[in-house]
């Protein structure tokens, strides 16, 4: 179709840190119906992880807007503005807050956006709680098959409406796929901001990394690494693998390395990972790929969910030189699309979209499962977090609600912002590692 034919759809997303970005805008394109252009706003949350300038410009996705805002300001700006679809890439909590907040300032609107929302990645914890806190999105995107029927069960035992699940694949994916060995021979570890959570832990990883770099002197060994000292992603990261390896003396075929991950893959011939989404990624570019087992396959690392996929080892197995074969079965179940089926993998949420879009007499009330009166000792304290009120108005107090923030409270909230970074990445992480001494 010819571009000139195309209508231009708006959409909004809203997201509480660089990872969650990242993946609330590429869905956004993804997503779109086929015959239109998007024009993305995007909407930072303002709080601990809200993405700083590097970190927007490694993520590399274009807006054609972009703007930091609290949950109550957001929702004036949903109140006044029309658009065609609304992608809410938080947490839980903040989804179910927003939902709310819609539910009030769209009231007795039929032409409201087509609300989606969903996971970063893997889900392989709080299951049942994250997703009833999504409920009431008009599409809930599962990343795969497998969660996608366990997305239906959980809604569908609980009594509620499991029509919004779409079976999606995860956004970032793409890449050529590997076609042998590089030179030199390149072994990356992506790193993860909260798993392994101790000194200890994190301090053998890097221990181990920095043998295999001297044991074999001709490869290059790479960290991949999230973000900088100071800088949150959705996790919080308190002993920084920068710090850790300061007191250590890496050969030269060692190297920190940041940028995106896609990239970085581009001259990958071995990725090793704890449980990170990038393990995903590297399956579905087929490159061989290791989830190691050093610390134990356990539900609070998140490995547990390789379960099955035959990339399951440890490192001294990875310097004798092993190298997994991925289950092919398992990675058919994890929207991988190694298979080659990537392209078409978001045509049902597509489908669903423009039909929403296309509805007679627009698009009903949100309907979130939790409610006053279904959890009245749980709803209120979820809402209250984003100063809105258990109707989903915003509580007396709330910041600047009903007004544009002059000049001398943008300055002042600049300052207490900053101060509250400093406070929550610096100075909380020194008085909890000194409560363990």
């Amino acid at each position: 179709m010819p571009a000139s034919a195309k209508k231009t759809r708006r959409v909004a997303v809203l997201a509480d840190s660089d990872t969650r970005w990242k993946w609330g805008a590429l869905t956004a394109n993804r997503i779109a119906p086929e015959d239109s252009d998007i024009r993305l706003d995007g909407f930072l949350l303002r709080g601990r992880a809200t993405p700083t300038a590097r970190q927007l410009q490694e993520v590399g996705v274009h807006a054609d807007s972009l703007s930091e805002v609290s949950a109550v300001e957001f929702l004036r700006v949903m109140a006044k503005e029309q658009y065609d679809v609304l992608v809410l890439a938080l947490v839980g909590g903040g989804v179910q807050a927003v939902l709310h907040g819609l539910k009030r300032v769209w009231e007795g609107r039929s032409d409201r956006p087509v609300v989606v929302t969903g996971y970063v990645g893997v889900v392989y914890e709080k299951l049942a709680d994250g997703l009833l806190l999504r409920h009431g999105a008009d599409l809930v995107l599962a990343n795969s098959r497998q969660d996608a029927e366990r997305f239906r069960a959980v809604y569908e035992g609980v009594g509620a409406d499991s029509s919004s699940v779409t079976e999606v694949a995860l956004p970032f994916l793409g890449g050529e796929p590997y076609t042998g060995e590089h030179d030199p021979y390149t072994v990356v570890f992506a790193a993860q901001p909260s798993v392994p959570d101790s000194r200890k832990d994190r301090t053998y990883l890097l221990n181990r990394l920095i043998q295999h770099a001297r044991k074999h002197p001709e490869r290059e060994v790479l960290l991949k690494l999230r973000s900088k000292p100071g800088e949150h992603t959705t996790h919080i990261e308190e002993l920084p693998y920068q710090k850790l390896v300061q007191r250590l003396e890496p050969p030269a075929n060692f190297k920190l390395v940041y940028g995106n991950m896609g990239e970085v893959l581009d001259r990958t011939d071995l990725m090793v990972t704890i449980s990170s989404t990038a393990a995903l990624e590297s399956l579905h570019r087929r490159i061989p790929t290791v989830v190691l087992t050093d610390l134990g396959v356990r539900e609070m690392l998140g490995n547990h969910h390789f379960v099955g996929s035959g990339c399951l080892a440890s490192w001294d197995q990875l310097d004798e030189g092993h190298r997994p074969t991925p289950n092919e079965e398992w990675v058919s179940r994890q929207g991988v699309c190694a298979d080659g089926s990537y392209a078409t993998a978001f045509d049902p949420a597509r489908e669903r979209i423009a039909k929403l879009l296309e509805r007679p007499g627009g698009l009903p009330a949100l309907t979130p499962y939790y409610t006053p009166a279904t959890a009245p000792g749980y709803l209120p304290g979820i809402l209250a977090r984003h100063h809105l009120g258990p109707d989903g108005s915003p509580l007396p107090g709330a910041p600047a609600h009903d007004r544009e923030p002059g000049p001398v409270r943008q300055i002042v909230r600049r300052a207490a912002r900053g101060a509250y970074r400093h406070g929550v990445q610096r100075v909380a992480p020194v008085i909890r590692r000194m409560g363990e001494l």
